[in-house]
């Protein structure tokens, strides 16, 4: 594109970009403008789109085409400004115009908000401590005793309710002596310890037996959903209608069959949860170190973060909760209906882990430039295989599906630095 550009770098991430567009490039605007804007109106005489232009300008006036030939114009003329001086905004301009006539150059500002320069500290021989990986017996007792339960049968018993049994129960909730709305079950199964009534209320039906009833009282959380009943004190009245307790399978050969049909006896379920329970110790390790490390070289660098980085990082983390929300088949809408929270609460809550990822980002990103790591295109065929052969897919299908490589070699460069830090780690 035919124009003069000129950068100023001013304080702190800011800049001004001002450009200067050639006659000719205005020129070529205000026509492409002309010829959206002629079909949209009715001259009598004229068919539609074809009034005559010095017709359109004596009745409406060049600067009505202005603003059209704006959006031809600008666009271009920024991004290849943007292309020229080298910068990287992290936000939408704020554009101005200053001169504009026909004929004559078109002359803008762009105040831009630019990505921040990052100052290095000590991302070499950083110490860290690796996890220990062993496996022991309590470990895998553990385990058992964990798929023991899940396992387990509920029976019906006669003594009173020890934490993990199930309590069949009718209730009723109370506020100023009134009942409320919602606060009434029958045959409810509550199992104790489970944590899903009203902190204060499970406990307090523990040594009660089948018959028994009690007037449970409770305060609802500040932060309640429904704003009525939020801070307010309440009484339940509950009747237990039978207690069951949780009736374990023997530790034997039939119970590891049920856990994991490919192994034949208790021993050999021993001996398969040892080893997966050894790899999965293994990458814990080796996950935590990296995140140490990447963590450790972010808190040693100093940069200013601009806010619109941490909006956008914000708005990032606002649609992965909302994709792992709707995993769960669950809406956003509904979430802040249950925690009595709302999208300004949440997006405060997100802001410091946003700032957080966003200098770890940067911390990354200016150590593979310091230290000149790239991604080979062998790095990315690589990847790219691998991933076909994971989702069953050709290579070329996997590259429509990512939009390019662009990513995906920006995510490999991101993990050779990390591998970079952990080479260069003092480990014990």
């Amino acid at each position: 594109m035919d124009q003069v550009v000129k950068w100023e770098k001013q304080e702190g991430n800011n800049g001004l970009l001002t450009i200067e567009v050639s006659a000719e490039e205005v020129t070529k605007g205000l026509d492409q403008a002309f010829k959206k804007v002629v079909k949209q109106i009715n001259v009598p005489g004229f068919r539609k789109g074809k009034m005559p232009r010095q017709m359109f300008e004596k009745m409406y006036g060049v600067e009505s085409l202005y603003q059209e030939a704006l959006d031809v114009i600008l666009p271009h003329a920024y991004g290849h400004a943007v292309e020229d001086t080298g910068i990287d905004p992290v936000d939408q301009p704020e554009i101005d115009i200053v001169t504009m006539e026909k004929g004559q150059p078109l002359v803008f500002t762009a105040k831009v908000i630019v990505k921040p320069e990052v100052t290095l500290g000590d991302y070499k021989a950083l110490e860290v401590t690796k996890l220990d990986t062993e496996v022991t017996d309590e470990d895998i007792a553990e385990q058992l005793t964990a798929e023991q339960t899940r396992l387990a049968e509920l029976v019906v018993k006669e003594d009173g309710i020890v934490e993990g049994d199930t309590a069949v129960i009718d209730f009723e909730g109370f506020v100023d002596e009134v009942a409320f709305e919602g606060g009434a079950g029958e045959d409810y199964p509550l199992e104790i310890g489970s944590n899903s009534f009203i902190p204060g209320f499970e406990e307090q039906l523990v040594g009660l037996k089948t018959g028994d009833a009690k007037d449970v009282e409770v305060t609802f959380p500040e932060e309640y959903h429904a704003a009525e009943l939020a801070g307010k004190k309440s009484t339940f009245k509950v009747t237990i209608k039978e207690v069951k307790g949780k009736e374990l399978p023997e530790l034997d050969d039939d119970f590891a069959k049920e856990v994991d049909a490919e192994v034949d006896g208790i021993d050999a379920l021993r001996t398969k949860l040892k080893e997966a329970a050894a790899e999965e110790k293994k990458q814990t390790s080796a996950q935590t170190l990296r995140d140490e490390l990447v963590e450790a070289a972010a808190a040693n660098a100093t940069v200013d973060i601009p806010e619109a980085m941490i909006a956008a990082e914000v708005d990032r983390m606002l649609k992965e909760f909302e994709q792992r929300l709707q995993q769960q088949g669950m809406t956003l809408e509904l979430y802040f209906q249950f925690s009595g929270q709302d999208e300004d609460a949440l997006r405060t809550q997100m802001n410091e882990d946003a700032q957080t990822r966003v200098k770890v980002s940067l911390t990354l990103e200016a150590i593979a430039e310091k230290e000149e790591i790239i991604v080979t295109e062998e790095d990315l065929n690589a990847e790219v295989e691998k991933m076909a052969a994971q989702f069953n897919m050709a290579a070329e299908d996997i590259k429509k599906a990512l939009g390019g490589t662009s990513v995906l070699e920006n995510d490999l460069r991101f993990q050779k630095t990390v591998e970079f830090l952990v080479d260069n780690a003092k480990i014990s």
